[in-house]
């Protein structure tokens, strides 16, 4: 379920979440009460993938903790089921300070994460999917979003929700370090 159209307030709408059928998931904003939590739960999905680069010590991981400052320059949302926090995504609705690839007209999808323990629910493609709808409803004629090579199960997602690869925007954020960003966009 999501609250109501996005950036708006209302009552839950459900919808389905790629083969999980209807799920008792929420995707609403972060609320300042919860910044802490989802910081730590990014952090830690990055760190437990091994997808920082120089762990503990990686630059990156302030940023992932620091979901006040992304709240301040995006929309971030959280996936909840009940009273439990299970992921978040930011959500980029143009270019500007979060973005790092989204062109003119192009939304973005940045830091999408859930908690080891509460994968395998759905709540990343509903994450997905939301941004996807939000990015539809402010009229968006694309979607973008950077992803590493071995991120293969949000790759699955990305891929569901209609995303394809584009090689061509493929970018590489460390200069000097043999890093790679691989992208995916989505034509709405």
């Amino acid at each position: 379920m999501i609250n109501g159209p996005p950036g708006k307030t209302g009552g839950p709408l459900s919808y389905p979440s790629g083969t999980l059928g209807f799920m008792d998931i929420v995707i609403r904003p972060v609320a300042p009460g919860e910044y802490e939590t989802l910081g730590e739960i990014t952090a830690q999905a990055y760190l437990q993938d091994g997808l920082l680069t120089f762990g503990e010590s990686d630059w990156y991981l302030g940023e992932l903790r620091d979901v006040a400052k992304r709240a301040a320059a995006s929309d971030v949302l959280v996936a909840t089921q009940g009273d439990q926090l299970l992921g978040g995504v930011t959500f980029v609705p143009s270019p500007g300070p979060m973005a790092d690839i989204a062109g003119p007209s192009e939304a973005e999808i940045r830091m999408l994460a859930v908690d080891r323990a509460a994968r395998g629910r759905g709540a990343g493609e509903a994450l997905v999917r939301a941004c996807v709808d939000r990015a539809r409803a402010a009229g968006c004629t694309g979607i973008v979003l950077s992803t590493q090579p071995i991120m293969h199960a949000a790759h699955r997602i990305y891929e569901r929700a209609g995303f394809v690869r584009a090689p061509e925007r493929d970018w590489n954020p460390i200069p000097g370090v043999d890093f790679t960003l691989i992208t995916y966009e989505l034509t709405l």
